[in-house]
């Protein structure tokens, strides 16, 4: 007992209730689209402990009432879809789809339609997680503007969780995460950290410049580009979503895309039976009809 004879429960014994867990299923689906199957209970339990710590907080009933108040559906609902997402990704990730954006899709749009030369490219990473892939994106692009002086492109990442964007906004990272990157991209864009900080890198200023990172739920109905994408990498990340929230996900992304343009999925994602105005041309690289 405390001094004030209330009991102190233990965060790491607590559990969530059936109750609550369905509770917190439906908020995370409605929310954000992401199925939480009675499997994953414990790994909910596990990622929602450091909220409850956070928060002071002894029980998940103490926290579910505290999310389902209007005050926690103001102020806790994003931190709660936070630590539920799952982020991964890597520096050149699935590496044949740079090949085919440098030697086949680029080609195409600049000889096509004139896109990064009468105007900038249009390239978004969607999902973009810690930020690898965007800074991937931009690093390939810059060394295509140094052969093609006209050439210029915008990057727009975007991610759902607040977490993994500022992390992205650092572009801080372990020496072992940028292992993929050829030596001469990380001599030009990365910069080795003195001291304690000597096993990380950060992206240079210049390249970090070069990507704009903002929140963006693929829920929400409207996702407020000022312009239609040329090129979208959106890499694993519909195999969270059931089949139909995929369908409208994609149809939306679809959308986003003028006629001719790319969009980059994941190699174990598929489109069969989506019925989506979209071809494959290269495995898992799809081209607006």
């Amino acid at each position: 007992m405390t001094e004030n004879n209330t009991v102190k429960f233990d965060v790491f014994s607590s559990q969530i209730s059936a109750k609550d867990f369905e509770r917190f299923s439906a908020l995370i689906y409605d929310s954000c689209g992401i199925k939480m199957p009675p499997h994953k209970k414990t790994m909910l339990e596990s990622r929602l402990r450091k909220r409850l710590r956070i928060l002071e907080m002894n029980t998940f009933e103490e926290y579910s009432k505290y999310v389902f108040s209007p005050e926690g559906m103001k102020n806790e609902l994003v931190s709660l879809i936070d630590v539920v997402t799952t982020n991964k990704t890597d520096f050149f990730r699935e590496a044949a789809h740079f090949d085919f954006l440098t030697e086949v899709a680029l080609p195409h749009l600049i000889n096509t339609y004139q896109a990064g030369v009468d105007r900038p490219l249009r390239v978004w990473s969607a999902g973009c997680s810690s930020g690898e892939e965007a800074y991937t994106l931009a690093m390939v692009l810059s060394e295509v503007s140094e052969a093609i002086p006209k050439f210029r492109f915008t990057i727009l990442a975007t991610d759902i969780s607040t977490l993994v964007l500022e992390k992205a906004r650092q572009g801080i990272y372990s020496m072992e995460r940028v292992e993929p990157v050829d030596l001469a991209l990380k001599k030009k864009y990365l910069l080795r950290g003195k001291g304690d900080q000597q096993k990380m890198v950060r992206v240079i200023p210049k390249l970090r410049s070069l990507v704009t990172f903002r929140r963006l739920n693929f829920l929400d109905r409207d996702f407020d580009l000022d312009h239609p994408m040329d090129i979208i990498f959106c890499r694993n990340v519909i195999i969270y979503f059931d089949q139909a929230t995929q369908k409208t996900l994609l149809e939306k992304l679809a959308e986003c895309l003028s006629p001719g343009r790319y969009i980059f999925m994941g190699h174990s994602e598929t489109l069969n039976g989506l019925n989506l105005p979209l071809s494959q041309v290269s495995p898992s690289v799809y081209q607006k009809r």
